[in-house]
């Protein structure tokens, strides 16, 4: 990046890690800041013996870009930097900044390279937008339903299991909680949203065989949509743990930790930031859909920041986030080709 005049520069949080590296594109007429976004670190390699080619090889084989991290996302970084270096020579005609954007802590969902450069006390505040640069090149990733997680701390009495009398038991407690969160009912698909959905995701409690245990926690993890809040389903958690709560006396209320909460988003059809990505593909011959995802994305982050984004265009893939990752080498220029058109229509 350096030899092509980028001049890149490393974010660190605040233990002194670094975290993201980003790099910027100056236009010298006036306009606001577009980010492309792609991570930099990588799912874990599983069974390495059972890859066709090394994990860390980048090996190419029969057209395609072979290893961990080849779509998710170094080929982004790759296309995005050669990108920025041709527009540099261009500052004179283009409107607003571009920034480069390659961050650390993604797979972990901890975000800590997003969250660095977007909430730091050096954020910039004229983003326009945010393409990430997921791969794929048969949708467009415009929205996607919000999430809402929490860790439910609940609470029993404990004893010994073979006393004569018995304690209020925190697993049980729990278990009715897990019951009653289950049953409740959800809105069902709307305005090109997925329906509301509600998982219990861990349960964590007790200790060997003679203890009672005085405490169980529970993992609940929530999809929002349009029509279902993040705030909606804080308050059927709250409601359903006070209901067992009152039906169990004798015992401390209920804990609800609040771990994420992001927002579901979709941008309209005619934002600038769809509208230039989308046009760029169908300049290219390519049909790509605009979807509103199931899972959440960092855009629902972004969303909750007032940033609008997208993901999910990208170099044709096979083995994401498993065995045998690869990108199909031919497909790379295409994306390319369209985000340098998108970026150019965005600060044109």
């Amino acid at each position: 990046m350096a030899e092509k005049g980028l001049k890149p520069t490393v974010l660190r949080d605040d233990t002194g890690s670094a975290v993201a590296l980003t790099a910027s594109v100056r236009g010298e007429r006036p306009g606001p800041t577009w980010v492309l976004d792609a991570c930099l670190d990588t799912a874990p390699f599983g069974d390495e013996a059972a890859w066709t080619h090394p994990p860390t090889g980048g090996d190419v084989h029969e057209g395609w870009l072979w290893g961990r991290g080849a779509a998710d996302s170094k080929s982004a970084v790759a296309v995005f930097c050669h990108l920025a270096a041709r527009l540099r020579h261009e500052a004179a005609h283009l409107r607003g900044d571009l920034v480069l954007l390659f961050d650390l802590d993604e797979h972990t969902g901890g975000f800590g390279g997003a969250e660095r450069y977007f909430e730091g006390p050096d954020a910039p505040t004229d983003i326009g937008g945010v393409m990430i640069g997921y791969p794929g090149m048969d949708k467009l990733v415009v929205g996607g339903r919000g999430v809402y997680r929490v860790r439910l701390r609940v609470h029993g009495r404990s004893s010994h299991s073979g006393g004569r009398r018995s304690t209020p038991n925190a697993i049980g407690k729990a278990a009715a909680i897990v019951r009653a969160l289950e049953e409740k009912p959800l809105p069902g698909p709307a305005e090109g949203f997925g329906p509301g959905k509600l998982t219990v995701t861990a349960i964590e409690g007790g200790t060997g065989f003679s203890a009672v245990p005085d405490l169980c926690a529970v993992n609940v993890d929530v999809r929002t949509t349009a029509r279902f809040t993040g705030k909606e389903a804080a308050d059927l958690v709250a409601a359903v743990v006070a209901e067992v709560d009152a039906a169990w006396p004798g015992t401390p209320p209920t804990l609800v930790e609040e771990r994420t909460r992001w927002p579901a988003y979709a941008l309209p059809e005619r934002s600038p930031l769809r509208s230039a990505l989308l046009g760029a593909a169908a300049e290219q011959g390519i049909d790509v859909v605009a979807e509103i995802a199931g899972p959440s994305n960092i855009g629902n982050h972004l969303a909750g920041l007032g940033i609008p984004a997208t993901a999910g265009f990208g170099a044709v893939y096979e083995g994401l986030h498993a065995t045998d990752e690869r990108v199909l080498v031919e497909t790379i220029p295409i994306a390319q080709a369209v985000y340098d058109r998108a970026v150019r229509t965005l600060m044109g």
